[in-house]
């Protein structure tokens, strides 16, 4: 018979938010899997539990889960947990559950806080259609050209992001999706929580000026009909090389200043083309 492998959340920063099956299930497994051994031994001493740790992170993740499957295979269940919140959800554990598929074996996800979730609940912005896009790369060049990809998104999208890249995140994100409605979520479930609200501008002139601390939950609005993006007094061939210059290739480009003027890919290819001759 074989084990069930349970993905286990665990709280992101209140300690109040652990469930009582989280707790019965950490109880009951015979390995628990965690990012931070150190990390996670306060959590499980301070209900109570004693079960085995092994560490399960980014660096170790393939092989560990070839180590767990084997456990699983012979009757063992194993329960996966990360530092903070849900596993899976930009943190390890794709990997310990395709196998565990593979291997036939049952995958049972014990619900939890997820930063990102509870967010969106309190940010304001509507949650009918959220995009939830993990966290922006680190390098300039690489964040604005992701934005690029999701400028058309219609959802409200949502980034982690950390306190000494929020400035620059907001700035790029301003330049590149518009001045839109935005809200950075910081420390959620601890004393100093905090939701921020305003412009991607006004928010960027509030991070930049100040020292930032906690973990960070960005939120932008979609493009609204009723909030058109301008391009103030450039031409479309002029903002085509302005946003070029910024380090995004012309294709990527092109879509965006399409987007910008209110028209199709097209027909601004057929301007710049135009003004080239």
């Amino acid at each position: 018979m074989l084990g069930k492998l349970y993905l286990v959340a665990t709280p992101i920063g209140n300690l109040n938010d652990m469930t009582f099956r989280s707790v019965e299930t950490l109880k009951s497994v015979s390995v628990i899997a965690c990012e931070d051994t150190r990390h996670t031994r306060k959590l499980l001493t301070h209900f109570g539990i004693s079960n085995k740790l092994v560490s399960y992170h980014a660096h170790n993740e393939t092989e560990r889960s070839e180590e767990l499957i084997k456990l699983l295979t012979k009757g063992e269940s194993v329960a996966v947990v990360s530092d903070a919140g849900t596993p899976g959800i930009s943190d390890p554990s794709f990997r310990i559950v395709e196998r565990a598929i593979e291997s036939g074996v049952e995958v049972v996800p014990i619900p939890g806080a997820s930063a990102f979730v509870n967010a969106a609940a309190a940010s304001g912005l509507p949650t009918d259609s959220i995009f939830f896009a993990g966290f922006l790369p680190s390098k300039k060049g690489d964040r604005r050209k992701r934005l690029v990809e999701i400028v058309d998104i219609p959802a409200t999208i949502i980034f982690y992001e950390s306190p000494r890249r929020i400035a620059a995140a907001l700035l790029d994100a301003a330049d590149v999706l518009g001045d839109r409605a935005a809200v950075v979520a910081r420390e959620i479930t601890k004393l100093h929580e905090e939701f921020s609200r305003g412009t991607l501008s006004e928010l960027h002139a509030k991070f930049s000026s100040a020292t930032v601390k906690g973990e960070i939950v960005l939120l932008i609005d979609r493009v609204r009909d009723d909030r058109p993006i301008g391009s103030g007094s450039l031409t479309l061939p002029e903002r085509l090389e302005q946003i070029q210059a910024e380090g995004i290739d012309r294709k990527a480009a092109l879509k965006k200043v399409a987007k910008e003027f209110g028209m199709s890919k097209s027909e601004a290819y057929r301007i710049v083309q135009n003004n080239e001759k």
